[in-house]
This record gives C-alpha cells, structure tokens and sequence, in this order.
C-alpha cells in the first residue's frame, strides 16, 4: 500500500516508518498538516497514519476537512490521547481505527491490515484462490500445500491485485503501491516483480492486459 504517515515526533515517526516499510508498504511522512495536504491531493493514498498534535494545526480537524471534502481514504488516528472522550471524538470525525501512544509496532502492522481488508471488502483473513491459500495476516502461502516465500514487496504487489478481484492495475499504480516520493524506480521494475511472482505461483496466477496493466488470475 501507499501511506501517508502524519507525525511531527522524529523518534517515532522514523519507527513507524521503519516498521511500516519493512512490511512493504511504501510511505511518505509528513510533519506538518500543510505538507500532508498537499500530500492527499496529489497522491490516492491506500491509508493514513494520523497525530492529532501537530505544529501547525490539530489532526482531528484534518480528517473532518478530509470527511467533508469526500475522502474515504482509511485513516488511523496515533495520539497519546487516550481518554474514552476523545477516542470518541476521533472516531465521530471518520477515523476508522485508534491507537493509542507508546503502542507495539506489531500491533499498528496488524491494524493496518485489518483496516485494509475491510475497505477492500473481505475483512476475512483468509481467502483461497485456485490452489493457493493465502493467510492475509500472517503472511502464509501455500501453493497445492506448499509454503512459498515472498519478500515485502512481492507480498504488497500481491495483496494489492487480491484486494481488487477482477480490477486492473497499471503499472504506475503498482508503482505507487510500492515505492514512496523520491525513490528511484527502474522502467522494469514492476515487469521484475511480476515476473519473479509467476515463477513462485505460477505463469497463471497473474494476468497481463497487453498496453493496460495487471491483474490477478484463477479468479
């Protein structure tokens, strides 16, 4: 996924960051709320990590500018907030999960997918496709009963066309997915990940629309 990470404390901005890349996701990280407006409206972010303490503004006003404007984009408010009154009030404003500071890394990486299998649909974990099962959550696949390893990005790659049966994807949206502002990107890049994918899954398990993009088969 692309997310955006809205959090002005360095320590733990570069955490989630870490944590979140490392899972395969790519992230770009704003410290201030005028930085992060300029972020949404120019990226279709997948999610958004969001403080409500920032030097410029508060975060709950953000997201309800965000509500009202017609954003459904997934939103999970981080805040060292943590009176039932104002978890209330985050979620009244349109934030779809609440986590409360210090918080488990694992933790946010486990919320993060939960509120990512519901916006795609299948809040179920686990979904079975042909002859792969695939376990969302912890990150298993079984080809015939086989375990098959993917790195992070393989997995995000992956994710992304299950979370959008049928759909295709283009290659600048699989890019998107996967790499964050500023980094670099080899023309071949995704044609690479795709590639390495077939030989894992299999030649059918991801479908080429010739001149259009990708997406996923046996569906």
């Amino acid at each position: 996924m692309r997310i955006l990470l809205v959090e002005d404390d360095v320590t733990l901005g570069s955490a989630v960051r870490e944590q979140v890349v490392e899972d395969g996701h790519a992230v770009d990280w704003s410290r201030r709320l005028d930085e992060a407006g300029a972020g949404v409206r120019a990226v279709p972010y997948d999610l958004i990590l969001l403080d409500l303490m920032l030097p410029d503004g508060q975060g709950l006003e953000f997201l309800r500018e965000l509500r009202n404007g017609g954003s459904v984009t997934p939103v999970i408010i981080l805040t060292a907030r943590d009176k039932i009154t104002d978890r209330i009030a985050g979620l009244n404003a349109g934030a779809d999960d609440y986590l409360v500071k210090p918080f488990d890394l694992a933790e946010l990486s486990a919320r993060i997918a939960a509120v990512s299998r519901r916006y795609a649909g299948n809040p179920n974990p686990t979904i079975t496709i042909g002859d792969m099962d695939i376990d969302l959550t912890a990150r298993i696949l079984l080809c015939a009963g086989r375990p098959v390893d993917l790195t992070a990005r393989e997995w995000s790659l992956f994710e992304g066309l299950l979370q959008r049966p049928g759909a295709i994807l283009s290659k600048g949206q699989l890019e998107d997915r996967l790499y964050a502002f500023g980094a670099e990107i080899e023309s071949n890049t995704i044609e690479v990940h795709v590639s390495r994918l077939r030989k894992k899954l299999g030649h059918g398990a991801i479908e080429t629309i010739r001149g259009v993009g990708y997406r996923m088969g046996g569906l």
